[in-house]
């Protein structure tokens, strides 16, 4: 049996295989709107045979936004777009899911292509907030600290934003906790330097994210899954680490979180990560052994044999591609190939599908 192509159950949701595509930012939207872009890059991998699409980054408010040209569900008008992505993406047997974000001090920046560091407000920029009045780095914004009202703010804009996505078609949310954007900004004691009930103890550092999860479940039907993205590690001493990531895993479990996307890095310029294949992928076995919870595992899995290894093996229960499918929109259809499972091609493109050799090698 090949364990890559066999179906995952999250509460009533059903992934047909355990290949996801990872949110992915395009910086192609105009206030917050998705557009044509979105619909054929999408639905693309939905085509190629990705059993769960996560929509990149997707801001629950206007200074939520990394770069001015991030996607958004902060209103009412972003959701007839996202609709009809999300029902092609349905047409084609994936599961759409988004992953809703606030990128806190690392909001208002350019797009990778358009600059580096601080988009200034004459150039459409706009001030931002965080735990703390750090800047994570010298080009960036100095942040204002989130005040008990801003904090409540930010709830509330994740919990309307749970609402819209659930009127938009999708099927499965993703917390964004890592990466250095807010929810990760308030765990980690490098850019939380609060003296309040949200900062110093680890118990205070997790509340924004448990108050955030517990909204998001007010409103989230309980027979579709709820999962959160972690930087494990912030690969600095000091910094959120692995352990702090068990036990905050341990109580997400207990909060209605069906599974932790474990990744890493993101909070601190210049830390010294050890990138390479699957490096990350310890993080998610470590997780996974330690609290039962349900893991994926992210970051340089390019070859259908790593994939496949990672979740036979037990290391996590799904892998989720980024740069490889940028570079291979049909990635699951082949590795089922190389892997030797027979799948379902699209019938618009059967004529094109690689013919399985017998054992007696007859074609």
């Amino acid at each position: 049996m090949v364990k890559l192509f066999e179906p995952l159950a999250l509460r009533g949701v059903v992934l047909k295989n355990r290949i996801v595509v990872s949110p992915m930012c395009q910086y192609s939207a105009e206030d917050g709107f998705a557009n044509d872009w979105h619909l054929v890059h999408l639905g693309s991998r939905a085509v190629g045979g990705a059993s769960l699409i996560i929509q990149e980054a997707t801001a629950v408010s206007p200074e939520g936004r990394i770069s001015p040209e991030d996607l958004g569900i902060w209103k009412d008008e972003h959701v007839p777009m996202l609709q009809r992505i999300n029902a092609f993406i349905a047409a084609q047997g994936s599961v759409p899911g988004v992953q809703l974000a606030h990128a806190g001090r690392k909001a208002s920046t350019y797009r990778p292509w358009s600059g580096e560091g601080m988009v200034p407000e004459s150039d459409g920029g706009w001030p931002v907030v965080g735990p703390s009045d750090t800047a994570f780095n010298d080009n960036y914004p100095v942040p204002t600290a989130l005040d008990a009202a801003g904090i409540q703010k930010v709830i509330a804009d994740f919990r309307a934003a749970a609402q819209r996505a659930l009127t938009a078609g999708f099927k499965l949310i993703e917390l964004h906790a890592a990466h250095g954007y807010l929810l990760h900004e308030f765990l980690s004691p490098l850019s939380n330097q609060r003296t309040d009930a949200y900062g110093g103890s680890f118990e205070n550092r997790v509340r924004l994210l448990l108050e955030v999860v517990a909204a998001t479940r007010e409103v989230w039907p309980e027979d579709l899954p709820l999962i959160v993205r972690l930087s494990v590690t912030d690969w600095t001493e000091g910094g959120w680490n692995a352990d702090e990531s068990v036990q905050l895993s341990a109580l997400l479990k207990t909060r209605g979180v069906d599974l932790i996307d474990c990744s890493t890095g993101g909070n601190v310029p210049k830390a010294p990560i050890p990138v390479g294949p699957g490096y990350q992928v310890q993080f998610a076995e470590r997780i996974k052994e330690e609290t039962g919870m349900l893991t994926g595992a992210v970051g340089l899995i390019t070859t259908p044999a790593e994939a496949e290894t990672i979740v036979a093996s037990g290391q996590a229960d799904l892998v989720l591609l980024a740069r490889e499918f940028l570079r291979e929109p049909y990635f699951p259809l082949f590795a089922a190939q190389d892997l030797g499972v027979e799948v379902a091609w699209p019938a618009q493109y059967e004529r094109a599908k690689p013919r399985m050799v017998s054992a007696a090698g007859q074609r």
